[in-house]
């Protein structure tokens, strides 16, 4: 198969096995001078989407609290990241560790209690794979299939050839959420919005979750490859695609430069507002951009830490908690009032949770969620 994501999770927990843990010197959390806050991507902090949003909660914190200082750290290659958390555990106060290849550090924190970690999109797992629960770790998964619905319903209301698609980095849980999200908002808007839009899949870029079940979509095969991330948004294109859901990091970044070499192809931003990144000519070809809220909730933990109130838990967040949804403020979008009004209505039932939709391992498809 054409991406192997499986065997960087595998690789990941091998590297777990074999990994020398710190002591970390019994340091205290909060030291006199300052938080010392380490933040370990793949894609970057500056990749305009999941990483840099994990990085503003970050500097959110600090300016409230500027006695305390961060350090970015990119590590590109998944079957490294487990190695790069064990290399810098012991020379800081917090980690904050966004995506799910994070998930098997939880060996190395459960071995380093004096040591905070904020993970990402992942709870911590043991060297054989379990997921486990660490005093010292604030896991934060999302609801992404909620952001994802909401892109669907925009997709479907606005395209004009009745094409839309979704593209992601890998098929992490996360991202298959999107996915899977997207698909039922598109079912739901064109069964009661009034939408017409089909999902368009290229099989040469179909994904396989991390049980290695095909997903179908369309996996660009990593977060910091904006080459072929150009590659399948110029493909999409070609086929008659006018509306893309990015969800692909960094690599994201070449399918929006394939839609504004494009005419009247227009894209859904992913867990920011990336409405800026989207300029083209004097305006934007994003439409709108389906939020996952994590800056907050980064923020939020790291001043738990500082201020001695931390509680290591796995968390799941939602619209119920404000954390996911779409750009709506004026100015910062291009949708019509009928979409924005379909959007608003359908916010109030996923929060009320009248509407389920479809995610990697909640039992439900796109085709047969409650609520459709």
């Amino acid at each position: 198969m054409k991406f192997m994501f499986k065997r960087a999770i595998v690789a990941a927990l091998a590297f777990c096995m074999g990994l020398p843990l710190y002591a970390g010197g019994g340091k205290q959390a909060a030291p006199a001078s300052g938080l010392k806050v380490g933040i370990v991507t793949t894609s970057g902090v500056d990749d305009g989407s999941f990483g840099q949003d994990c990085y503003n909660g970050i500097l959110e914190f600090i300016k409230a609290n500027p006695e305390a200082t961060v350090t970015p750290i990119k590590e590109p290659d998944m079957a490294k990241v487990v190695q790069a958390v064990a290399d810098i555990i012991a020379d800081y106060d917090v980690l904050v560790l966004p995506g799910f290849q994070f998930a098997p550090a939880g060996a190395i924190l459960r071995e380093n209690p004096d040591r905070k970690a904020i993970l990402v999109d992942a709870a911590p797992t043991d060297a054989e794979g379990n997921t486990i629960e660490l005093s010292n770790v604030y896991s934060m998964q999302f609801h992404e299939e909620e952001s994802g619905f909401f892109a669907g319903i925009t997709a479907a209301l606005e395209t004009k050839t009745g094409k839309a698609a979704v593209v992601n980095g890998m098929a992490f849980p996360s991202n298959v959420n999107y996915q899977f999200g997207f698909m039922s908002g598109v079912n739901y808007a064109n069964k009661y919005y009034g939408g017409s839009a089909v999902y368009i899949e290229i099989p040469s870029y179909a994904g396989i979750d991390v049980t290695g079940k095909p997903v179908g979509g369309n996996y660009i095969g990593g977060f910091a490859d904006e080459a072929t991330g150009k590659v399948v948004g110029e493909a999409l294109i070609a086929q008659g695609v006018d509306v893309l859901f990015v969800a692909a990091g960094a690599s994201g970044n070449g399918v929006f430069t394939a839609a504004k070499e494009a005419n009247n192809v227009y894209l859904i931003g992913v867990d920011t507002d990336q409405y800026d990144d989207g300029k083209k000519g004097n305006g934007s070809i994003i439409l709108t951009s389906a939020l996952k809220v994590m800056h907050t909730n980064v923020a939020k933990q790291l001043q738990a830490v500082k201020d001695g109130t931390f509680k290591g838990k796995n968390d799941l967040l939602g619209a119920s908690t404000d954390s996911t949804g779409f750009v709506s403020v004026q100015g910062r979008h291009n949708l019509s009032a009928n979409t924005l009004s379909k959007l608003q209505d359908a916010h109030g039932k996923l929060k009320a949770g009248s509407i389920v939709p479809a995610a990697n391992f909640n039992g439900h498809t796109p085709t047969a969620f409650p609520g459709l």
